[in-house]
Formats: structure tokens, C-alpha cells, sequence
């Protein structure tokens, strides 16, 4: 059996009543993640949790607290079996929950993708960054900061479709920086001992120079940073992703160049909203691949944005972080 996380559970009880005075008696929306304990998703849940206390809902997010996306198909089935009101979930591997997110929708229940997509499933809605523009936007800074030329390594989780876009934005915006050669893609595993052993590895034996390390998931270039301080290592350009402690600290101690801030709190907080709309107002049929169809009720995609953070913005993104 795999392991999964004790369950973030939200439950409103409007004037002691119970969850049922607001009209939503009874319903109960989840949350399908995985590495739900890391800090990118207990934003999240924080997110649903206001989400759900506005509106007097019960929601909760649940998956394996480690990077595991077999897992995350067996919880989404677990969560499936017990006929919830509604699914947001966050895809590891889009290929594994195809077949899973079509089960739901052919049963009768509304389902979103959010931060990461199943593209070609019958999901209804991905809510989450763009992810493509998000590469480009890393791409041009990366390029600016090597002035044309250098060697980039990639940690990334190939396969997972987000962090797949991030990397096809890289490519697009060096295509006019051809002095600029990405060397490898390394597979992290959504391990941050992975990214940790990979990193130093590299430095100690790689014959080919690395001017600059790109992180497309929030665990890696944390681990990139602590292998460079270690090491007394100070001349490389290394973007990441999210806005943890441990990644703003290294952007205030001049390791880490910059990084690509998303909004995993509003994904939740804005998802639960669309699915609770989905399953009151529900396009008919549900199955009709809605993302294809020019006359759709509804939108293909959401986007909640995204915002580059480096030495001249981090004091106020703490202090919108800390208000919040």
C-alpha cells in the first residue's frame, strides 16, 4: 500500500447548523495532489480552506505527502468511489489519470485540473499558470543574465506536463540566443536529495562547464543553492520556481538569481469556486470535450498568473506573502 498524507479537512458549520444552510447540503469537494506536505501546496490548502469557509462547503485536500503519481491515481479512485460533488487535481503524470478523470466525468462528476494539466482528458477546466509564457519569461531573463552565451542545465520532472510547457517556453526564448546551450534535462524525481546528489555530482565531474542551472518545480534549485554555497561556488545564474522561505533566503544571499512566483493559494481558492459552479450549473452533456468547441460555456483554461522575483522586488513580495 502506498502512504498517503493525513487529509487537509475543511468543514464550515454555518451558526452550528452544520454545512447545509448556504444550499450545498451535503456536498464534499477534494483536492487530488502529490508532495502534498511541501510548502507550494500547503499554500494551496489554504487557499481551499478560505474557499470553502466563504462559500460553507466541506473540502479537502488529500494525496501521497511524497512525489509518488501511482499513488495519486489510487487516491483519486479512492476519492471517486466515495461520489464526491466534485475533483480538482493536480496531474503528476497526465497519461496515468486519463482514463481515471474520464470515469468521473462519465459518471456524472465535475472535474478541473489545476497547477498542473491532463491535456486530451475530459477534464472541464484547467485552472493554473501559463506555463509556456512562464518558461518565456525565465528564458529572456536567463538569456539577459548570460548576455547570449553559456551552458544550462534543467532539473526538471519530465513527463509532467506543466513543467514540460516551462521548459518549451526555455527553449522558445533562447532560439535567438543560439551562444546559449541547454546540456542536459535532469530528472529529479520530485526528490530534493535527487536535485541535492545530482547538482553535486555534476560539479565534481562534469568536463563541460555549467554557467547556469534552471529549476521548472519548487523543490530543486533550493538544493542547487545549498550545493553552490557549499562548494564556495558563486559565479552561476540559477532561476527557480515558487516562492518558499528557503528560496526567497537564497535570492536575499545572491545565490539564487531569481524566481518565478505562482499563486498556488488563489489555484484553490478560484478552482473551488469554478467545480462548486460545475456541478450546479453543469454543461450537457458532460463528456463533450468542451475545451474543442468554439460555442463552449466554458472556459479551456484559466490563468492566475504568474511574477518574476529577484533582489529589486523580494522585499514586497514578503511583505504582500506576509500580509496575506
Amino acid at each position: 500500500m502506498h502512504r498517503v498524507a493525513g487529509s487537509i479537512l475543511i468543514c464550515v458549520l454555518a451558526f452550528l447548523t452544520g454545512c447545509g444552510s448556504s444550499g450545498h447540503a451535503g456536498e464534499r469537494y477534494y483536492l487530488v495532489a502529490t508532495n502534498i506536505k511541501i510548502p507550494y501546496w500547503q499554500t494551496a490548502a489554504a487557499g481551499l480552506a478560505k474557499s470553502a469557509s466563504e462559500m460553507q462547503v466541506k473540502a479537502e485536500m488529500t494525496g501521497p505527502d511524497t512525489y509518488d503519481p501511482k499513488a495519486e491515481v489510487e487516491e483519486f479512485r479512492r476519492v471517486l468511489a466515495s461520489k464526491p460533488s466534485g475533483i480538482m487535481v493536480s496531474p503528476a503524470d497526465p497519461e496515468l489519470l486519463r482514463q481515471p478523470i474520464s470515469d468521473a466525468i462519465a459518471s456524472g462528476i465535475p472535474v478541473i485540473t489545476v497547477d498542473s494539466d491532463a491535456p486530451g482528458s475530459q477534464r472541464l477546466i484547467f485552472v493554473g499558470t501559463n506555463n509556456y509564457q512562464a518558461g518565456m519569461t525565465g528564458g529572456k531573463l536567463l538569456a539577459q543574465k548570460l548576455k547570449g552565451k553559456g551552458n544550462v542545465v534543467v532539473l526538471s520532472i519530465p513527463a509532467q506536463s506543466n513543467l514540460d510547457e516551462r521548459l518549451r517556453g526555455y527553449r522558445d526564448a533562447l532560439v535567438s540566443s543560439p551562444g546559449i546551450s541547454i546540456l542536459d534535462v535532469l530528472d529529479v524525481h520530485g526528490s530534493p536529495e535527487a536535485a541535492f546528489d545530482q547538482t553535486k555530482q555534476l560539479l565534481e565531474t562534469g568536463k563541460t562547464p555549467v554557467n547556469a542551472f534552471v529549476c521548472l518545480e519548487a523543490l530543486a534549485c533550493k538544493e542547487v543553492a545549498d550545493v553552490l554555497e557549499r562548494k564556495n561556488v558563486h559565479d552561476k545564474i540559477v532561476i527557480a520556481m515558487d516562492t518558499d522561505d528557503a528560496t526567497l533566503s537564497w535570492i536575499d544571499k545572491g545565490v539564487i538569481t531569481a524566481t518565478i512566483a505562482q499563486r498556488p493559494y488563489t489555484m484553490a481558492y478560484f478552482g473551488l469556486k469554478l467545480v462548486d459552479d460545475l456541478q450546479h450549473h453543469r454543461p450537457k452533456p458532460l463528456n463533450a470535450h468542451w475545451d474543442q468547441i468554439l460555442s463552449s460555456p466554458i472556459p479551456a483554461l484559466v490563468d492566475t498568473g504568474a511574477t518574476l522575483v529577484d533582489t529589486g522586488n523580494i522585499a514586497q513580495i514578503r511583505r504582500l506573502i506576509e500580509s496575506k
